[in-house]
């Protein structure tokens, strides 16, 4: 699902009003009666609530008097509390202003900050407060008596729903220009807009949900938007078919070099999540040291010894034998637990150099590259580092990551050449191009030793399904998140281990299998 800015939001209305021939009142009534049913959807006991919708004068406001209308409809006690004098409304806005007054609804007019103090409104009883101050057309942030009543909001004990976006959002940066009301949830129109899912207006927005309004896919098409929403429906159209004459030598086979004196656990962990997501062979090639532990945990794993160090890492000749190895691999995955030691970096750039064949490149593998000037990669290559890492790979700090982490994971792609995974919270998958994905999945509970290390192991082994390498870290993360929500409904976030999202990748694959098959069944009109 494309991801749009509130520029571009404001041209697909615009096309699908003037080209497409839908009345700009249609599209009002879509979002706001949209939005109604969600609520109702959503929140229990919604006609025992008392409900205020804070309207603003433009058309933010306008949906949030066509919520307000058929909340009151569906038997809902609502208040209209509107920031402006009725007067001072147009177009649409003033017309479902009218509407909401035929129905029976009062509209109490506030115009002004002094109106508001004078007022003295009583809305902290309320249960629930619709925000439908401002939208996507405000930039500079909200002023005036936008600006005092979000920041009164702060006070009320109450439910928040933001309509498209949480008021005084820059809809285009996802910045705070100003006072920003804090939401619980947001119901965003036709499209997410990029803010609701970039820090720090997302933990403002919530959790949010999409309020399809009518527009057809081609006036949203037009956009070209390089930005796209990773949930399971779209996932699920990534999921490549497993052919009912597979065998284990057509499924891949993914090479896993990792693993290093008292990190055997990583080279096991990566072994076993890409085992769990369908590859047909997995060779685990790690020091001799703990290669008769790692071939202990897990038996269908087969295991390769390679040179090591007193220390315990790989020793220079290693490389040779991962490049002799890999000739008989679809894919490599290399870096989890090598440690830092300077023998295993200059194996990990020698076959980085070297390799011919898709690989995934992680942990200590990263490491190994950081400060250092790679040459373009010949074959297909996604890292997947976590803020910490991106911080060395790009000469910063994990702050200065997080602080824009859209720009940063485009960084890392375009440094290194390869698709960039840049994990955290809503993980960004880029091209080097610019183009990224936002994964929906994922918990909190994820941030816990080895966890990087199963999602190397997923996405490798999608790579050596033959997967486009942009397609399989998209696919690979959002199932990597799925089987961590899984683990996490079952267990709790606290307790998770990174064996327990292995554990659930099985129930995350069905699950998206599920999703995939429901909509061939409704295509095929079964």
């Amino acid at each position: 699902m494309e991801i749009l800015t509130g520029s571009q939001m404001r041209r697909v209305d615009a096309r699908a009003i003037e080209e497409r021939g839908i009345p700009s009142i249609e599209l009002m009534e879509a979002a706001g009666g949209g939005v109604a049913r969600a609520m109702l959807e959503e929140i229990p006991g919604l006609r025992e609530r008392r409900v205020v919708v804070l309207c603003g004068r433009g058309n933010n406001g306008g949906d949030g008097l066509v919520a307000a209308r058929h909340l009151a409809a569906a038997g809902v006690p609502v208040e209209i509390v509107l920031l402006a004098t009725a007067d001072a409304l147009k177009g649409d806005a003033a017309e479902n202003a009218r509407r909401a007054r035929a129905a029976g609804l009062a509209v109490r007019e506030i115009p002004d900050e002094a109106a508001w103090k004078g007022a003295a409104l009583d809305a902290g009883p309320a249960d629930v407060v619709v925000d439908a101050i401002l939208g996507t057309g405000v930039t500079g942030g909200a002023r005036g008596l936008a600006a005092v009543v979000i920041e009164a909001s702060g006070a009320w004990p109450a439910t928040f729903v933001s309509i498209d976006l949480p008021s005084g959002a820059d809809a285009d940066s996802g910045e705070l220009p100003g006072p920003v009301l804090r939401a619980h949830r947001t119901y965003t129109l036709c499209r997410p807009k990029l803010c609701v899912v970039l820090e720090p207006v997302a933990s403002h927005a919530g959790p949010f949900r999409v309020i399809d309004i009518g527009i057809p896919g081609d006036a949203i098409g037009a956009e070209r938007s390089d930005l796209s929403w990773i949930d399971a429906e779209a996932a699920a159209a990534l999921l490549p078919p497993r052919p009912r004459g597979a065998h284990k030598g057509t499924m891949g086979h993914l090479l896993v070099a990792a693993g290093s004196r008292g990190k055997s656990g990583a080279a096991s962990l990566v072994a076993e999540a890409a085992l769990r997501s369908g590859v047909g062979l997995v060779t685990a090639a790690v020091p001799r040291g703990v290669q008769d532990v790692v071939a202990a945990s897990r038996a269908e794993v087969m295991t390769e010894g390679l040179a090591e160090t007193r220390a315990g890492t790989l020793a220079a000749p290693a490389a040779a034998v991962l490049l002799r190895l890999s000739s008989s691999c679809s894919a490599l995955a290399l870096g989890p637990g090598l440690g830092l030691a300077s023998a295993a970096g200059a194996v990990v750039r020698t076959v980085l150099a070297r390799r011919a064949l898709p690989m995934v490149l992680d942990a200590d593998g990263l490491n190994a590259i950081a400060g250092r000037r790679s040459p373009a990669p010949k074959h297909a290559l996604v890292v997947t580092p976590h803020p910490g890492e991106a911080a060395r790979l790009l000469r910063t700090t994990a702050a200065a990551i997080q602080s824009d982490r859209l720009g940063s994971a485009r960084r890392l792609a375009a440094l290194t050449g390869g698709i960039a995974v840049l994990k955290g919270r809503r993980s960004i998958v880029a091209r080097p191009e610019g183009g990224a994905a936002f994964i929906a999945s994922g918990n909190p509970g994820m941030a816990t030793g080895g966890s990087g290390d199963a999602l190397t192991g997923v996405i490798g082994a999608l790579l050596a399904r033959r997967m486009e390498p942009f397609d399989a870290a998209v696919l690979g993360t959002y199932v990597h998140g799925a089987a961590g929500d899984f683990a996490a409904a079952r267990l709790g976030e606290e307790g998770m281990l990174a064996g327990d999202i292995i554990a659930s990748l099985p129930e995350a694959w069905r699950a998206l299998a599920a999703v995939r098959d429901e909509g061939r069944r409704w295509t095929r009109g079964v």
